[in-house]
């Protein structure tokens, strides 16, 4: 073992025949052992030595991306459903054409009558690309019906993060239409029927004691929802509504909240165990709910109080000044308020 003071000097040496390298390399060659072992012991490393790697933070997250991406390849299969045959197609104008007093529901029931299956929604589509009007509608839009109904709807949805070690966690959370407030419900990497259940009933106690009434349950059809998750929501008189199948804007504000999830914190970050990525949703989730401005809501957040106006007193005597703002950051700088 050597003294402290011998390790500081051979560790200017060796920075100082690193810079001399650097400047005869134009761009180093690394193989993906070595990016491997870069990008791990990044974390091991506070942020401030981040300049002693060859490369910088936006890279080594890159790296970490395209471990995960290779991890977790599934088959290609084109997005969508089955495109609708062209023979069907012009069968479908042919009969609303020659027939004006038919909608889309009778034109339906004719191609069952000729042996052709096609979904009331597909003919729908076909008529309305074509100019036709295809009926007057009996049922209401999901924009109409989110809009009327928003404040007595929730919904619900799972994500996925993968650690700098590729072990995955899978994150429940419900979303209030209404307010657009977020609740997480747990963070797991078995999320099977018991612990959905449960957290079903954590959800309701929750809403119970906040005095927040809903009437609707949105979710998509993933089999981790089992039937004991649905009974605990109708047991207090809501109605689970299932998504239709790859039908993402059913759940818009859902998969809104992922997204914003996504690009502004889980994006930028190496998680590294289950306790740091419950901190760094948590504390989205505050941030998310308690100062994020909505453009629905008027750019003020779902938890919003009112603001002090300038030159209002505020509590401890002072009036307001915009020359006195002051930023607080959230993880680590990421978030700033």
């Amino acid at each position: 073992m050597r003294a402290e003071r011998a390790k500081e000097i051979e560790i200017l040496v060796l920075r100082h025949q690193l810079r001399l390298l650097e400047r005869q390399v134009v761009r180093p060659q690394l193989r993906p052992a070595d990016r491997a072992l870069l990008a791990a012991l990044s974390r091991a490393l506070p942020r401030r030595a981040w300049s002693s790697f060859v490369v910088s933070p936006a890279t080594l997250l890159r790296w970490h991306r395209e471990l995960v991406a290779r991890r977790w390849t599934y088959p290609h299969r084109r997005p969508g459903r089955p495109a609708t045959p062209d023979v069907v197609r012009e069968l479908v104008v042919r009969l609303a054409r020659e027939n004006p007093g038919w909608g889309y529901r009778r034109i339906q029931g004719e191609l069952v009558g000729l042996g052709v299956s096609l979904a009331a929604s597909t003919v729908w589509e076909i008529l309305r690309r074509e100019g036709i009007e295809p009926a007057p509608r009996l049922e209401s839009s999901w924009r109409e019906f989110l809009r009327r109904q928003a404040a007595s709807i929730v919904e619900c949805d799972f994500l996925t993060v993968d650690t700098v070690f590729l072990k995955r966690f899978y994150i429940l959370f419900f979303i209030e239409l209404a307010s657009r407030r977020v609740h997480l419900g747990g963070i797991t990497t078995n999320p099977d029927g018991a612990w959905v259940t449960q957290q079903a009933r954590n959800l309701l106690m929750r809403l119970d004691d906040e005095d927040v009434r809903a009437r609707f349950l949105i979710r998509d059809r993933d089999s981790k929802f089992t039937r004991d998750f649905d009974e605990v929501f109708r047991s207090q008189g809501i109605r689970v509504i299932k998504a239709p199948v790859r039908a993402p804007q059913a759940r818009a504000h859902a998969e809104r909240w992922i997204g914003s999830l996504r690009r502004e914190c889980l994006d930028r970050l190496l998680i590294v165990s289950r306790r740091h990525l419950e901190r760094v949703v948590r504390v989205y989730a505050q941030h998310y709910n308690g100062h994020r401005p909505h453009r629905a809501l008027a750019q003020r957040p779902p938890l919003a109080r009112q603001p002090p106006a300038i030159g209002e007193r505020v509590p401890s005597g002072e009036p307001i000044s915009l020359h006195r703002l002051r930023r607080r950051d959230r993880l680590g700088g990421l978030l700033h308020e």
